[in-house]
């Protein structure tokens, strides 16, 4: 991946803000791939404080190609449309082992299905790790590309979402995606902020 901006010494070259269909978001990238990326707060302004913050040193510019394939891609599936994350070169460096297990699985539900945060344990070999999986989801750098609001709790609770509106905002991010039985509509209006 290359990049053209001036490099941080935390490795990270740059942020960019983008509109979508749910609100301004944010992406940063470093020479190795994308390092963040941001769901919309309040307003613009606070998106691009809140990754600015969350990657010191970094500066606000023009993404570089392979950014803008992934912004494009971002802005397609908050808008309703197919998009591909597969091709996308992610820095993860910093990241626990046991998260990039989780982030692994998370990766590979496609979009319009759930898996719980129990299945993605069982699939890990840790049955007993549902706890540890939600931590690491929610500790999730790359939301959207690492799909952690594809995960909900048993019995198709939501869960915990860390993004500004919380388990709303999990909730209309399955809602574009098709992803939303019927059934599972109340049990998102009952519950705020439960993991």
């Amino acid at each position: 991946m290359t990049m053209h901006a001036a490099e941080s010494d935390r490795g990270v070259l740059g942020f960019a803000i983008f509109d979508t269909a749910l609100g301004t978001c944010g992406i940063a990238w470093s020479p190795r791939g994308i390092c963040g990326v941001q769901l919309p707060e309040a307003d613009a302004a606070a998106t691009r404080a809140r990754i600015a913050r969350r990657h010191p040193g970094a500066q606000e510019s023009v993404s570089p190609p392979a950014v803008q394939c992934v912004i494009d891609a971002i802005v397609a599936l908050l808008a309703g449309r197919p998009a591909q994350f597969d091709a996308a070169a992610l820095d993860l460096r910093g990241v626990p082992p046991f998260n990039r297990r989780v982030y692994d699985v998370a990766r590979a539900i496609p979009a319009g299905s759930t898996l719980s945060y129990g299945e993605i344990a069982t699939r890990l070999g840790e049955p007993g790790a549902a706890r540890a999986v939600g931590q690491a989801l929610g500790q999730n750098p790359l939301p959207i590309i690492i799909p952690c609001h594809r995960v909900l709790a048993a019995g198709h609770r939501p869960g915990g979402f860390s993004a500004h509106g919380h388990v709303a905002t999990k909730r209309r991010l399955l809602e574009i995606e098709g992803a939303l039985a019927a059934e599972t509509l109340p049990l998102f209006s009952e519950i705020h902020h439960e993991r």
